[in-house]
């Protein structure tokens, strides 16, 4: 059964996880991707900590389906390599600061000359153009500019528990390609895409723009300043989280605590004392009994509430098993491999789960004899610095 990308081809120049994320999953899509690294040193994410063994966890989480080959971009003969390339290819993907690969002689400009179908994609921290275009930054930055960490907190802003802007631009990125590809495919030619992790993270803001737009006094309160939407702390030191926004199922948890008394209490207009002590009050209940107590006692009922669970438990938990999203592959340096599976359902074209993340320049032979170099021009190359 053919992958939904059989037959696409990306060059991948980027690295670390947010582009790593994006070309991952077109890769598991069926996309053939071939990483681009520097000799020697590759994708610098395979050796930061931690590590299973000799590379980097995420990146063994991230690199699937993959294949490498070094190219030293500094040098006359790997433009040469990557233009090459690039005349076969449906898509270049790149991550530099702005205006680095037009030093090296490898911007959009030159590049669609050499393939006018070329779809030629720049991710970034703040984009090409603006202020902010050469400054550099993470993802604490990009989220804190878009207005988000600054709505994390009660009392201060809290750092979210993953890099929300690197991985919401792997999807993006990906989103973004396809688009392209399908609108290349359908009579067009291929075009430059521009995304930056800011303005993703201001597009993903929607939630609180729209609470400043319609007034800040009526916001949905969704950082804990609500009963109906927090956190809660178990008997046995574990938390649980309500979800309860809606009447029916705030209901049908107050009927699950036998405080049926509750259920008159849930208003989206309460004073902030009121809120206060509702809050205390369903502190005091939730410290009755465990948090798996508690979850036993609202499996029978329609509301809206989770355990609080730790990595660990997530990778067991039963849903997440029953709907295959974890699966292993065999490595050959790093052994077995748990992986995180692609997190949609085809009918008719399934991810694709074939090959582990390729060791840096795993494939640069067999890509370089696939255009024509024999034993003798690799070796060559390969004294010589190119490869």
């Amino acid at each position: 059964m053919k992958s939904a990308l059989e037959g696409i081809r990306i060059l991948d120049l980027s690295r670390m996880l947010p582009f790593e994320y994006c070309t991952m999953i077109l890769a598991d899509l069926g996309a053939d991707i071939l990483k681009i690294e520097e000799p020697g040193m590759g994708d610098y994410m395979r050796w930061l900590p931690p590590k299973i063994k000799e590379e980097n966890s995420h990146f063994l989480l991230l690199n699937r389906n993959k294949r490498s080959m070094t190219l030293n971009l500094r040098k006359d003969e790997a433009k040469e390599i990557l233009c090459d390339l690039a005349k076969g290819a449906d898509v270049l993907f790149e991550s530099f600061r702005p205006g680095v690969m037009d030093k090296l002689g490898l911007g959009y400009d030159i590049m669609k000359d050499v393939n006018p179908d070329l779809i030629y994609c720049s991710a970034t921290g703040y984009g090409q153009t603006g202020p902010y275009r050469n400054k550099p930054g993470h993802d604490l930055n990009y989220i804190s500019i878009a207005g988000i960490l600054e709505r994390t907190g009660l009392e201060k802003p809290v750092i979210p528990g993953i890099p929300i802007a690197d991985m919401t631009v792997g999807v993006y990125s990906a989103l973004a390609i396809l688009a392209a590809i399908i609108a290349r495919d359908r009579g067009g030619k291929g075009q430059y895409i521009d995304i930056s992790m800011t303005d993703c993270m201001l597009s993903y803001n929607i939630a609180n723009i729209g609470d400043y737009v319609a007034g800040k006094s009526e916001k949905f309160e969704l950082r804990g300043e609500a009963p109906y939407y927090n956190v809660y702390e178990t008997k046995d030191g574990k938390w649980i989280a309500v979800g309860n926004i809606e009447d029916k199922f705030w209901a049908d948890m107050c009927r699950g605590m036998e405080r049926e008394d509750l259920i008159e209490k849930h208003s989206f207009n309460l004073s902030e004392e009121e809120k206060a002590a509702l809050k205390d009050e369903l502190q005091k209940v939730f410290s009755q009994k465990t948090r798996d107590e508690w979850i036993r006692i609202f499996e029978k009922k329609d509301t809206c509430i989770t355990p609080v669970l730790a990595v660990e438990e997530s990778l067991n938990d039963p849903n997440f098993i029953e709907r295959d999203m974890i699966f292993e592959m065999d490595h050959p340096k790093e052994g077995r491999l748990k992986q995180i599976a692609l997190p949609i359902k085809f009918s008719e074209t399934p991810d694709r789960r074939e090959v582990p993340p390729p060791m840096i320049g795993e494939h640069t032979d067999e890509v370089l004899k696939a255009l024509g170099y024999d034993d003798a021009k690799i070796d060559k190359l390969r004294r010589d610095g190119v490869v």
